[in-house]
């Protein structure tokens, strides 16, 4: 079988009810190794092996020695779900400013009749906040929901959809603008994920003794605190980045989003988040990385492919917990991981030629056993 060459939107037009569009019954692997195991403790405990597929194989080895550092330290990753939702932010169009201010401060008022606008709609959304925007004549509404264990991209769309018909009809002054005005924002490189919030927002920390860092990471505190400050925060600064400071956080999420079936794009804002470190007593370690966008779900498109379930299911992401319960278990695994890739690539920075010269024993070691 072969793809059908159509756009998918074509597809949805002609196919008959039920059916989906074709898809390709042969493609190419990408490389999966799974790394660890991590040790963890706060909202996930246990120690748990981790999925990661990419082309760059030396990431394995790296995530690897950062999981092994958290098997040396008795509270190992403590992972810390702070909050969750996904948004949808709808554009209406005034005649003027004036009426937009009017139209969004009766919207607001109204939130807890929205609320049981989706709750009637879905089983699972839930609308638990919005805000408002006015740029001239055009009034954009941001919708939060909590969508259970999927990441809810589609959910959201629906409600924002039984949304906006509500408002409409509460305000026929307003037009119709936009299903999505951007103010969500998805998949953009945004300060709003991070200020009002937009997936799920994670920390991961780790506190490592003196004699660890220095036999694991040939590294100490003191280094690794100065390179993140010099590195991730003030070049970070003058690149003109967003919200962010960290080494490469995008290496680890694509490779667990790969390995996982999520929404590989939604890279984007998830590598938005920011390393801190600190020098703790006797030249200790404290490391953390915080991820407030990771756009993530157990549920939902390309989740039921054979291999995708094999792994969540060996995530112990098919559970049965309280709805969002996997979905927050498999957002606290992916935050651990990205710490264990940002703590080994820091420690090799603050050694001269370290990186290059492991990248090519690696990738030779590859190419060899080819």
């Amino acid at each position: 079988m072969t793809a059908d060459p159509k756009l998918p939107g074509e597809d949805l037009r002609v196919l008959p009810d039920g059916e989906r569009p074709a898809v390709a019954d042969a493609f190419t692997p990408v490389p999966t190794s799974w790394v660890g195991p991590l040790r963890l403790t706060g909202d996930v405990t246990g120690e748990q092996e981790v999925p990661l597929a990419t082309y760059e194989t030396p990431l394995w080895p790296s995530v690897g020695r950062g999981a092994r550092v958290s098997r040396l330290v008795p509270d190992g990753i403590r992972v810390t779900v702070v909050d969750e939702r996904m948004t949808r932010s709808s554009l209406f169009v005034a005649e003027t400013a004036a009426q937009a201010v009017r139209a969004a401060r009766a919207i607001d008022a109204r939130t807890d009749e929205l609320a049981a606008v989706v709750s009637a709609r879905s089983r699972h959304a839930r609308l638990i906040d919005l805000d408002t925007e006015i740029v001239g004549n055009l009034l954009f509404v941001r919708f939060a929901l909590t969508t259970g264990d999927a990441s809810g991209h589609n959910m959201v769309t629906l409600a924002a959809e039984s949304l906006m018909a509500t408002i409409l009809a509460w305000h026929p002054e307003l037009e119709y603008g936009s299903i999505s005005g951007n103010y969500c924002s998805d998949k953009k490189a945004t300060a709003v994920n991070g200020i009002l919030g937009r997936g799920r927002n994670v920390i991961a920390e780790i506190l490592v003794p003196a004699e660890i860092v220095a036999a694991q990471l040939r590294s100490s505190a003191a280094r690794i605190v100065e390179l993140n400050t010099r590195k991730n925060l003030v070049g970070s600064t003058i690149a003109g980045a967003l919200r962010s400071a960290n080494a490469h956080y995008a290496n680890m999420l694509l490779a667990f989003y790969l390995a996982t079936g999520q929404d590989a794009a939604n890279i984007v804002e998830g590598s938005q988040g920011i390393t801190y470190a600190e020098v703790r007593d006797d030249g200790d370690l404290y490391f953390s990385c915080t991820l407030p966008n990771l756009i993530v779900g157990t549920v939902g498109n390309g989740k039921d492919l054979p291999g995708i379930e094999a792994a969540l299911e060996r995530l112990g992401c098919r559970e049965e917990r309280e709805p969002g319960g996997n979905a927050r278990r498999l957002a606290a695994l992916i935050a651990a991981t990205v710490l264990c890739g940002e703590l080994s690539l820091l420690s090799a920075q603050t050694n001269p030629g370290e990186l290059m010269a492991s990248h090519l024993i690696l990738e030779r070691r590859t190419e060899a056993a080819r």
